[in-house]
């Protein structure tokens, strides 16, 4: 029995459970709405009762229900509003009627449930919001230069100014800044006080209700302006130029409206006075209706000063000492500063002298050419200067230059170079590669003009890369215009450019192309110089070596030249010479004579002497055969040449002449070029002498032969004149 109990409890147990779990299921899915918190009520005067509860969203539709109650309990309205509208709900007139006192429950519900916030109490005088004031004039006070006279009307006639406090703001017409003023009215008006003088103003109002949290919005603003004055003074400042070859030194006087003067003062002109110092006789005065003068003053120390007037009188004067040429200013400035904050460029500067507590701060756009637009700027008691970034332009470059002052002394400034506004250069750096060797090169860049960097250049990146093959890069500093490439490929095409940054962004330069060397110049000077060493070491030693053999050096130097009388062609010449007795027979109208060679004693080298001029012998064979073959032409005359093998020997300093023709008739001796007597009576000299007419032999002075130098002959051809020209050339 005990052994069946708890078996009878197990099940009772899942049989529970199993009616629980969809129970459990479906309440698990149940999401009731969120409790309504934070509820706020505003009641805005003659219109409705707003009430604004969280959160302001629902994950699903919720209708909300506002429960109001007042007089105490005894009156109870209504206001519906979903989750689609938002969270917030209006309650309308005439429900509404201050002051009173009620309460608010905000109930929220959904399929699932309902869920109510906690209770609420509220009183209508601290939530009421009042219409704003409506501004009627704005107008000066006559007698009153500094004060306006301000007049409005209330949304409500009928509400008393006297439940009301206001809040006046006002500013110029060229400031941002808010002035706010706190009073309260019972007639609607307001008098202004503590302005500046024909200034134009703005001005607006708002209200609240005495008691309550909510102040009315801002109304229509107004504008108004103050009483014309006298006009106020004015800061003055100078530019120093050269001074010229004359020695009168320009200088350039500004000036304008000092700090605080009135936006609109209305001035008729300025009045310029200066005189050299010390010396008031000589003042100068002119008169301009602009705010800047050019003065031509001399290299001394002049005192200038500018007055501004109206119809109501003159401004105080504005006065500056303008040093000497050569006057040397005082220094006090160590080191200065610019950067960006936020929206403001500031100027820091560090001083050595603690007296001056006034400085001048000068800028204008650095354009390469002599400043035409200069702003300046005085600053007391502070050390350091601030200019909104949109008073000045972006991506341009601005001289900032600081200038001491104490008393009527300006020192020597400090300048320093500064951007509003940086951007990304216009364009690239312009490469070229220059020093191309085997494996190096170096790539240069000019600067980009500063018209079109937009900004500091932080720093330069090149980039190459051979053809096909990975990219590499090396960054330089801002102030290096050139880079080394090294560890090259020999013999390859490369691509470069180069990268110039500032703070804003970088741009790329156009490419270049260039191609290493296939042999650098140290290369090409070694190998010139091993082959030229090598041919002169060639040379030293062919040189020892004969040296050592002279025999073989004379022969490599000066080889032996064959003789031509040991040859074949000699012995055959001389051969024929000895064995022809007759040369040729002419017409058998001339008498023809055979030309015997005789022989006679001569030095042993006269044979080879003759026989270099072997060559003439052939040019006489053949003219020989040329005459055969030209009997008829001739006209039956015949010439007779003999070649001698010998000669007789001539005394030092003379040539033989050989004559190898003696002509017979007339006609020979018109060819030769002599009459008969001429040729009897050298016939008579030569048989006087002892020796035949037909040796023909004759000793000349004159030099050897040139071209052979033992050669002491001289050939003579004696060609007919009436031989036709190719026989001539022939011979």
């Amino acid at each position: 029995k005990h052994s069946l109990l708890p078996s009878a409890n197990s099940g009772k147990m899942w049989m529970w459970a199993l009616w629980i779990l969809p129970l459990l299921y479906k309440f698990s899915l149940t999401a009731l709405p969120a409790k309504p918190e934070n509820t706020s009520c505003i009641l805005y005067y003659k219109k409705n009762l707003t009430c604004t509860w969280s959160p302001e969203k629902e994950t699903s539709y919720t209708k909300y229900v506002v429960k109001r109650t007042y007089s105490y309990g005894n009156k109870r309205d209504i206001c519906k509003a979903n989750s689609s509208t938002g969270t917030w709900c209006s309650f309308f007139s005439p429900t509404i009627t201050p002051p009173d006192y009620f309460t608010i429950e905000v109930e929220a519900q959904n399929k699932d449930g309902t869920v109510t916030s906690d209770i609420t109490h509220w009183t209508l005088n601290t939530i009421m919001k009042m219409e704003p004031p409506k501004i009627l004039s704005v107008k000066p006070i006559l007698g009153f230069k500094k004060m306006m006279q301000i007049k409005w009307e209330l949304y409500d006639s009928l509400f008393s100014s006297s439940n009301l406090n206001y809040t006046l703001r006002f500013r110029t017409v060229n400031s941002t800044h808010w002035v706010k003023v706190n009073f309260q009215s019972d007639d609607l008006v307001y008098n202004l006080k503590g302005l500046q003088a024909f200034t134009e103003y703005i001005v607006a109002m708002q209200c609240v209700v005495n008691g309550s949290y909510f102040w009315s919005d801002w109304s229509q603003e107004k504008m108004g302006i103050t009483e014309e004055e006298v006009p106020s003074g004015l800061d003055l400042w100078r530019v120093l130029r050269p001074a010229e070859v004359d020695g009168r030194r320009p200088v350039q006087l500004l000036w304008k409206k000092a700090r605080g003067a009135p936006v609109l003062e209305k001035t008729f002109g300025y009045i310029i006075s200066y005189f050299p110092e010390n010396n008031t006789n000589l003042t100068q005065t002119i008169s301009t209706t602009t705010q800047q003068c050019e003065l031509h003053l001399g290299g001394k120390t002049y005192w200038v000063s500018v007055t501004s007037y109206n119809s109501l009188g003159k401004s105080p004067v504005a006065t500056m000492r303008i040093p000497a040429v050569g006057e040397k200013p005082f220094q006090c400035i160590e080191a200065m500063r610019v950067f960006l904050v936020q929206d403001l460029l500031v100027v820091e500067w560090q001083s050595s002298a603690p007296e001056v507590d006034t400085w001048m701060v000068e800028w204008f756009p650095d354009l390469d050419l002599e400043p035409s637009d200069i702003s300046w700027e005085s600053v007391s008691q502070a050390s350091n200067w601030t200019i909104p970034q949109d008073k000045l332009k972006p991506f341009c470059l601005y001289n900032i230059s600081v200038y001491p002052l104490l008393q009527d002394e300006v020192g020597e400034p400090y300048s320093i170079q500064a951007y509003a506004k940086e951007g990304t250069p216009m364009e690239g750096p312009v490469a070229k590669a220059e020093n191309i060797g085997v494996k190096t090169v170096t790539i240069t860049w000019k600067e980009i003009p500063k018209s079109e960097r937009k900004g500091f250049i932080s720093n330069y990146t090149v980039f190459y890369q051979a053809e096909g093959g990975k990219e590499f890069s090396k960054t330089v500093g801002s102030s290096i215009q050139q880079y080394d490439l090294e560890s090259l490929t020999r013999r390859t095409s490369y691509t470069a450019h180069v990268l110039a940054r500032t703070r804003a962004g970088g741009i790329n330069g156009t490419k270049i192309n260039f191609k290493t060397l296939s042999l650098s110049v140290f290369e090409i000077v070694l190998i010139t110089s091993l082959v030229g060493g090598g041919l002169l070491i060639f040379t030293v030693l062919t040189v020892a070596s004969g040296l050592r053999k002279p025999i073989k050096l004379s022969h490599l130097c000066w080889p032996d030249i064959p003789n031509p009388a040991e040859s074949s062609i000699a012995t055959w010449h001389g051969h024929d010479c000895k064995n022809k007795s007759n040369l040729k027979e002419f017409d058998d109208s001339v008498n023809t004579e055979d030309s015997i060679l005789k022989s006679y004693s001569a030095p042993s080298d006269l044979t080879d002497k003759l026989v270099v001029n072997f060559e003439n012998f052939l040019e006489e064979v053949s003219t020989e055969e040329a005459e055969k073959s030209q009997e008829n032409i001739l006209g039956g005359e015949k010439n007779e040449y003999v070649t001698s093998p010998s000669r007789p020997d001539c005394p030092p300093g003379k040539s033989l002449k050989i004559l190898t023709e003696i002509p017979s008739g007339k006609s020979q001796l018109s060819y030769l070029g002599m009459s008969e007597e001429n040729f009897s009576e050298a016939e008579e000299q030569l048989l006087s002498s002892g020796e035949s007419v037909d040796q023909d032999y004759f000793c000349e002075e004159g030099a050897s032969n040139p071209y052979l130098k033992n050669s002491v002959t001289t050939r003579e051809f004696l060609v007919h004149e009436k031989l036709p020209d190719h026989t001539k050339k022939e011979v």
